[in-house]
């Protein structure tokens, strides 16, 4: 037997793993890192976080990336040239974070690499019949692995749209396995680039929580902040605190089939971008309105997509909602959640143990951990949630 197979073997035999998730966004933030150790799988599983941190990405490195990020177009080297050169950079960031930590790569089991998300393309989006949907992550796993040393699981969504999928979101797997709760139904919100949540029910039955993207989180926040300010985000919401909402401009932003469309469902900044801003302007002749009157705007508009989501699925006034990703350190964002959600318990993901900053590349950590020792849990047969395992293996040799 291959030796590395039968490496493989034996941490699946292991009653406990020590793997890493990494998480990388569409609002390019930079590394999330997770050290996790797992006892069992499934349902059942004891997960530990034990070490976290988040290597924030340079403007350099932010600029190269957008070069190939959600654009149609590209240069082909280009983007041929990333994807080792993202796996290496991930590979040299686990590596500090592992001597920062105090711990050696021999003791790690494995990596389980999202990868960095450069055009998410579901057919609702592309529209065109002759193909299915599709998506593509950079940052191969074989460069990891190898330059790690450690066995890596990556490019999780492939699986996801070959069994039917829309290769988004997967945390409808991992938030069943870390979240779920006797006797409380819940919603795990994630308020990343692109917000989506994952409804838990209270009696434990895997065949009826689902996951949905609901719409931007911090993708057009960002990018106006970007645009008028010189500045990566709005931080504390204090661009938006300075402004006011656009009853008319908000109304155009919303009226998108999106919107209506059933769940599960996918999107991504291929779709909410600067033009889909500009264009909402032009029909409700808000071109000319102040930044901060357009960043207000644009919060709520995020608050109004996840609230509407929420609301249509009948949810809002039983599930108590656990929030996670950057959207949610934005204090004028969670207000108008608290404002829209009124019958609702809001809390952080930091209330059952997990820090929400975390939790994206924690749940990938169980993407891996199912995919090499467990896969047991029965998901249903459901359009959008194919009951399958992820990842894709790489050997260090």
């Amino acid at each position: 037997m291959n030796t590395q197979i039968a490496r493989l073997y034996q941490i699946a035999q292991k009653p406990q793993r020590l793997i890493i998730g990494l998480m990388s966004g569409t609002s390019l933030d930079g590394l999330d890192v997770a050290l996790c150790q797992f006892t069992g799988s499934g349902i059942d599983a004891k997960t530990e976080l034990l070490a976290f941190d988040t290597i924030s990405y340079t403007d350099d490195i932010k600029q190269t990336i957008r070069t190939v990020f959600s654009k149609k177009q590209v240069d082909l080297e280009t983007l041929t040239l990333l994807n080792p050169w993202i796996g290496k950079l991930h590979a040299s960031m686990i590596l500090k974070c592992l001597q920062k930590w105090k711990y050696t790569p021999a003791e790690i089991d494995l990596i389980a690499s999202h990868g960095q998300t450069i055009y998410h393309a579901p057919q609702s989006l592309h529209k065109q019949p002759d193909f299915p949907n599709a998506t593509l992550q950079i940052g191969d796993g074989d460069h990891i692995a190898v330059q790690t040393g450690i066995i890596t699981l990556s490019d999780f969504r492939q699986k996801h749209i070959a069994a039917g999928g829309e290769g988004a979101p997967l945390a409808v797997y991992g938030d069943y396995i870390l979240f779920s709760q006797k006797g409380e139904d819940r919603i795990m919100l994630n308020i990343g680039g692109i917000a989506n949540f994952t409804f838990l029910s209270g009696d434990l039955d895997a065949t009826k929580m689902f996951s949905t993207d609901v719409g931007p989180g911090n993708t057009l926040i960002d990018a106006f902040s970007r645009l008028h300010y010189n500045q990566p985000f709005d931080e504390n919401g204090t661009i938006a605190a300075s402004g006011s909402v656009h009853q008319s401009l908000l109304t155009t932003l919303l009226n998108h089939p999106f919107f209506q469309a059933g769940f599960p469902k996918t999107t991504g900044p291929e779709l909410f971008s600067l033009a889909y801003v500009h264009q909402a302007q032009q029909q409700s002749q808000t071109e000319n309105i102040s930044p901060q009157d357009l960043i207000a705007t644009l919060t709520r508009f995020s608050a109004e997509g996840i609230t509407q989501a929420v609301k249509r699925n009948n949810l809002s006034d039983k599930a108590v909602v656990y929030m996670s990703g950057g959207g949610m350190h934005n204090p004028v964002l969670v207000k108008h959640l608290h404002q829209l959600l009124p019958d609702n318990v809001l809390k952080t993901t930091a209330d059952l143990q997990i820090l929400p900053d975390a939790k994206e590349a924690v749940l990938f950590a169980i993407l891996a951990n199912e995919t090499v020792a467990g896969g047991l849990v029965n998901f249903g047969n459901r359009p959008g949630i194919p009951n399958v395992t992820m990842g894709k293996i790489s050997f260090p040799a």
